[in-house]
């Protein structure tokens, strides 16, 4: 579907991919873009075609109002997140995981039921779910974050085949680490919000279900079937030496 002329929906759009993802669709033409963010005082835009909305996806009552202001929406982007770097059985915070699942998964299925019926009466549009590299393995220092994506990876899928009869375009984007505030204190490689964004409407407008972002994801997620071989091993060697790629 082409990205001129749409209005789109972009959740978590106050900073890091949120905002690279407004201002690419803007750049492309959009004709309008709800920039949803817990704060809208925080988003921070100068384009008239910009619509600043308080909205946070676990509450019920904040989706279910900014789905009836943006009725016209037809790319709607489930970009906000939560990411605790918690380990699951000596995790600072007991409650880590709940509020991780809460917001990347149960937030994301709101956001789709909510916007599910808006994007079908608008011709079907696209449903953009930002997962992430992590949806493909765990990773002991970040676990329930990674549980958390693997879960909205199986509900993106689940999402696709529901969504198809209304003509809804579901897509999936990988990202391996990405350069914004969340990742700061990870030392590994990182990859341009702006380049995430780019490739993400380059697939909504060619009609393709999935992003892998980088080598690394691709890798990823070719190698699934033989993680306990290639890939376990080695994070098990990380893990007994406290190597934590996040710093801590």
């Amino acid at each position: 579907m082409p990205i001129a002329g749409a209005v789109a929906v972009v959740t978590g759009a106050n900073r890091g991919l949120g905002r690279a993802y407004v201002t690419a669709l803007l750049e492309r033409g959009a004709a309008r873009v709800y920039a949803g963010a817990r704060n809208p005082d925080s988003i921070v835009a100068d384009d008239p075609r910009v619509i600043a909305v308080g909205l946070d996806i676990t509450d019920a009552g904040a989706v279910s109002s900014v789905s009836a202001l943006a009725a016209d929406a037809t790319v709607v982007v489930n970009n906000a997140g939560a990411m605790l770097e918690s380990p699951f059985l000596s995790a600072m915070d007991p409650e880590a995981a709940r509020k991780e699942m809460e917001t990347n998964y149960f937030g994301t299925l709101r956001m789709a039921r909510a916007f599910a019926p808006v994007l079908a009466a608008n011709g079907g549009g696209a449903l953009v779910n930002v997962l992430s590299v992590a949806s493909f393995y765990s990773l002991p220092f970040n676990a329930s974050y990674c549980a958390s994506k693997a879960a909205e990876w199986s509900l993106t899928n689940a999402l696709r085949l529901e969504m198809h009869a209304a003509g809804t375009l579901v897509v999936g984007v990988h990202p391996g680490f990405i350069d914004t505030d969340m990742t700061a204190t990870v030392s590994e490689a990182k990859i341009d919000p702006a380049e995430v964004a780019a490739q993400t409407l380059d697939a909504v407008r060619a009609g393709q279900p999935e992003v892998l972002t980088d080598e690394h994801t691709r890798e990823a997620k070719r190698t699934i079937p033989v993680h306990l071989q290639t890939l376990y091993p080695g994070l098990q060697k990380r893990w007994d030496a406290g190597d934590n790629p996040w710093g801590g």
